[in-house]
């Protein structure tokens, strides 16, 4: 039906981003608009329908259903919809119907995507992705594969000590990797020539192996650049090795850093790793929050900011373990210290408590529990002066439910799989985002895999850990806005973690438990999920765009609250945003909602 271009072009100088166009091209877009009305309960399109363009509600309402029925969103005059699956491949992601009389525009394909390669303003509404933009250059951002010198030069275990020198002089280099069949054995650097060799005499046909640094801490490809720069800071060492799968790929040094720079975490990481009381930790932990804000300021993607927020945490914490045993003596049997929580997904803020446990040999005995339990008193309550507040829930070492042998730990884990009761969801739920922080790793390694294959194989298990990731729901309000607090201190506000961050984290856990993935942390579990097939690839770029999103917004919230002046927390109010931010959110939370429907009624999740 035709509609004079003047009635159109007025309608959109009220939305956004129509009103940012000039009158000329106005005007284009207004005669570029079709008309027509639908009864209440129409369809527009169903889900898997090809579409023919944008649709922009001009009067009545249109409710938005995913492919399993469930409603996601009510819109109003002057929402648009169905730009998902038209700038995807054409096809409608979901299906649309008009919950009353309604007059619906629609603009040509073409067109839009004339006015998103053409006007910026365009570009910014309709790309949900603005990765690109929210990633920093520095060193913070950076990958270690982009960094590392590839094809590193390699030494036999039985190769001389001047062999090495040898070849470290002709290659130019301070390193050497020693492999044996491909596999990394150690490390060999010229200061292990000068303080091993030299320093105590040995002669030039000492094997490589008598004088290397053995198992020595590796990272891999995937690594963040500021891991090279914390590390290095913290072991007070100048290489590090790359590893992929058990092989060398490629060496970092110090030289390598030189044209990065991430001083302000590097900063506080090396002043926690030389503190000798949680008091100085506490000076240096009171810093995060500028850190924070500088870090939001460079426009840093959310995951870069946590990450090197976590840093400082994982080096108090490790500092802890030193100088527990300093003060109490050489623990008895071998331990590994983990964190769970925001921690162990490697996502703290501005603003976290404390999440940890300890996993002890299976050769402790009563005497040796006693040990580790003044042993977890200590670093525990030194995190806590340090700034990271004791856990509400009781979720830490401390508790002498997790400070146990491995033995324990896995009677734990077997008893949540065979018996997912309401505790064993929740428990479940917190150790699956277990990261090991110091200690001796495999104790927990082997616990792990076989934890993940058991949980993957019991369906009733990822049953129930399906219902309770669906516990935390979006913010979404049916009449177009938010669903906010409603009264208290932190009314008409978002809880930008519980119902955003958190949803989020609970469906990567799924994905991750349903493809026995081992990464924690919940971007890292999304793209995991993606290559592994566990969910589709539109759905997971879907999920991964909306979880930035909302990332962000709160991690910019924290840094507004920080600049006036006050402590960062997590609730939001959606009137501090711009419509366009305010559209942006909301459609992200119909996302995480899409994807919680999607689960829930997949062939794992309970009737």
């Amino acid at each position: 039906m035709d509609i004079p271009t003047e009635t159109v072009k007025a309608f959109l100088e009220s939305v956004h981003p129509y009103d940012s166009l000039p009158q000329d091209e106005l005007v284009r877009v207004a005669t570029s608009f079709s008309r027509r009305e639908y009864p209440a309960g129409s369809g527009v399109y169903e889900a898997g329908e090809p579409i023919r363009g944008l649709f922009l509600i001009k009067r009545g309402a249109v409710e938005v259903i995913d492919r399993n029925g469930e409603l996601v969103s009510l819109l109003g005059p002057r929402n648009s919809f169905g730009e998902r699956g038209l700038l995807r491949d054409g096809l409608a992601v979901t299906s649309a119907r008009t919950t009353e009389d309604s007059v619906i525009l629609m603009l040509p394909e073409t067109e839009l995507r004339r006015l998103i390669e053409g006007s910026p303003a365009f570009a910014r509404f309709f790309n949900r992705n603005r990765g690109a933009e929210t990633r920093g250059s520095d060193l913070s951002a950076v990958k270690v594969s982009e960094l590392m010198a590839r094809s590193p030069v390699t030494i036999s275990p039985g190769a001389s000590v001047t062999e090495a020198a040898k070849l470290m002089r002709d290659k130019h280099i301070s390193s050497l990797a020693v492999t044996e069949d491909g596999a990394l054995r150690g490390i060999l650097t010229t200061r292990d020539l000068t303080a091993r060799v030299l320093a105590e005499g040995l002669p030039g046909d000492t094997k490589v192996s008598e004088v290397m640094t053995a198992d020595p801490l590796v990272l891999t490809p995937d690594s963040l650049g500021s891991d090279i720069l914390h590390t290095m800071l913290e072991c007070r060492i100048g290489h590090l090795p790359v590893v992929q799968d058990g092989q060398v790929k490629g060496i970092i040094t110090q030289t390598d850093l030189t044209r990065f720079q991430a001083v302000s975490s590097a900063q506080l990481v090396r002043d926690a790793a030389s503190c000798e009381t949680p008091e100085e930790m506490a000076g240096v932990t009171a810093r995060i929050p500028r850190l924070l804000m500088q870090l939001v300021a460079a426009n840093n993607a959310h995951e870069v900011v946590t990450r090197l927020i976590t840093d400082v945490a994982d080096t108090v914490t490790r500092r802890l373990l030193k100088l527990a045993e300093a003060e109490l003596g050489p623990a008895p049997v071998p331990w590994m210290w983990l964190a769970c929580g925001s921690q162990g997904r490697q996502e703290q803020t501005g603003i976290s408590d404390q999440d940890n446990c300890l996993i002890l040999d299976d050769s402790a005995t009563d005497d040796d529990l006693a040990y580790f339990a003044r042993f977890a008193r200590y670093v525990s309550d030194g995190l806590n002066t340090a700034g990271y507040y004791y856990c509400p829930g009781d979720m830490m070492a401390t508790n002498p439910r997790w400070c146990q042998p491995v033995r324990v730990w896995r009677r734990y884990f077997r008893g949540w799989i065979e018996a997912p009761v309401p505790e064993a969801q929740m428990l479940a739920s917190v150790m699956f985002d277990l990261r090991p922080i110091g200690g001796t790793p495999a104790l927990f390694r082997d616990l792990q895999a076989e934890t993940l294959a058991a949980a993957a194989k019991d369906s009733i298990f990822v049953a129930h850990m399906i219902a309770n990731s669906l516990k935390h729901q979006p913010p979404l309000g049916l009449l177009r806005g938010f669903a906010t607090i409603r009264s208290g201190e932190h009314k008409n506000h978002i809880d930008m973690k519980l119902n955003g961050v958190v949803p989020v984290a609970d469906l990567a856990r799924v994905y991750a438990l349903q493809g026995k993935l081992t990464p924690v942390n919940t971007r890292a579990r999304l793209e995991a999920a993606e290559h592994a097939g566990v969910i589709s690839i539109s759905g997971a770029r879907d999920l991964t765009e909306a979880y930035d999103l909302i990332a962000r917004l709160r991690l910019e919230n924290q840094a507004a609250l920080v600049r006036a002046g006050r402590k960062p927390d997590n609730f939001l109010a959606p009137s501090d945003l711009s419509d366009f931010e305010r559209s942006h959110l909301r459609d992200a939370f119909v996302v995480v909602r899409t994807m919680q429907s999607a689960l829930g009624h997949s062939r794992g999740a309970l009737g």
